[in-house]
């Protein structure tokens, strides 16, 4: 059989183990340290001067304290993108709180803004306005941040940015991520870059970062005992962890133009298929990192569909996948409200995502090239 082929692996680039290395020799494997601090300023000037980073030990961590800060509380509701993976909605539940879902818009894949005043509107005639909105960058395309901003400013509502694949990505020559009062950064194993488990959150004001290192530290008061006023969380990033991301960071540009070289070709493999359209940027406004590359794949046209496709992969050990399924569909949400049409179910029955890594080899490419062009007919 033919190696696998993944979705999407990690890549290191060499210097991780530089970072490491210095925090065993200092003794410095405790949750903090000066990897923690190193990383966070990266990532700072990465994103911009007006942010404050906090490391944490996962995006849905980030999230969570995110939706604490925005003063979720039990009862409440909170707006959400449907087309995500589910640790973009998990966290409302952590909080008590129940989950509105907003379709996409198909250009972006995105929360549609059409759809997010509708449901806004909807549920303040409920008697229930909503706390917060998370809005998504689905697969590292940026959402339609000005519409969604204007929104949210029009009725008071905070925005927390789930930018987990969309480190690297613009909105009219802005980082994704800096846009809501909160932004979320995963560092999971198959994202862009990786500390093989981990996530950050990104703030604008001292005030804010305090707060999460104090609550991701599980919110001990200033005291020589251990008090506590408020409930706190194992969160933090350790520092040896922060020692991979710090290495990553080296790479970062790199990975980024890896990913976009990717989807370039995929798209050149598919301009002449009929029926089949590589999910791409609307306009120059949006500079995507195309964390993963996607099509769509139309049945009616190619006779054919993303399953099938899907299954010719994995017959030659090559890992592909469906989109998200939307959260409105999943059981564990069945109940909870849904504004939109039917865009997320077509982009889930009709979309898969292709293998994306930055390190795929030519001939790991030419062997996706191969099965595409078969499975095709071309």
């Amino acid at each position: 059989m033919n190696s696998k082929i993944w979705l999407s692996s990690p890549h290191m680039g060499g210097n991780e183990l530089k970072y490491i290395n210095e925090a065993f020799a200092e003794n410095w494997v405790a949750p903090l340290g000066p990897n923690v601090n190193g990383f966070e300023e990266d990532l700072e000037k990465f994103l911009g001067e007006d942010t404050k980073v906090a490391a944490l030990s996962a995006g849905t961590a980030a999230l969570h304290l995110a939706l604490i800060e925005c003063g979720v509380e039990a009862g409440d509701e909170v707006i959400c993108q449907s087309m995500t993976f589910s640790a973009s909605a998990n966290p409302i539940a952590y909080c008590g709180a129940t989950p509105v879902f907003v379709d996409s818009e198909p250009e972006t894949w995105n929360m549609c803004p059409a759809g997010l005043r509708q449901a806004i509107g909807d549920r303040i005639q409920k008697g229930k306005k909503p706390k917060a909105i998370i809005v998504v960058h689905l697969y590292g395309m940026p959402a339609k941040m000005d519409g969604i901003i204007s929104i949210a400013n029009e009725f008071d509502i905070e925005v927390i940015e789930d930018a987990a694949e969309a480190l690297g990505s613009t909105y009219k020559g802005q980082p994704c991520g800096t846009f809501g009062r909160f932004g979320v950064l995963s560092f999971n194993g198959n994202k862009i870059i990786t500390t093989s488990g981990g996530g950050a959150l990104v703030c604008h004001t001292q005030e804010d970062k305090d707060k999460t290192v104090f609550l991701s530290t599980q919110a001990r008061d200033n005291a020589p005992h251990y008090q506590h006023s408020h409930i706190g969380y194992n969160y933090r990033m350790s520092n040896i962890v922060a020692g991979v991301g710090r290495g990553q960071m080296e790479v970062l540009d790199s990975r980024v133009e890896a990913r976009r070289s990717m989807h370039d070709f995929y798209v050149d493999i598919f301009k002449n298929i009929d029926g089949v359209t590589v999910f791409s940027e609307p306009s120059s406004d949006f500079y995507s990192n195309h964390w993963l590359s996607a099509i769509m794949v139309n049945p009616q046209i190619t006779g054919k569909t993303r399953e099938e496709l899907r299954m010719a992969f994995l017959e030659d050990n090559i890992e592909s996948r469906p989109l998200w399924k939307p959260m409105h569909l999943q059981p564990i949400f069945k109940n909870a409200p849904f504004y939109g049409g039917g865009v997320s179910e077509k982009l889930f029955n009709d979309g898969l995502c292709l293998p994306s890594g930055s390190n795929l080899t030519e001939e790991e490419k030419l062997r996706i090239a191969k099965v595409i062009n078969d499975f095709f007919g071309q």
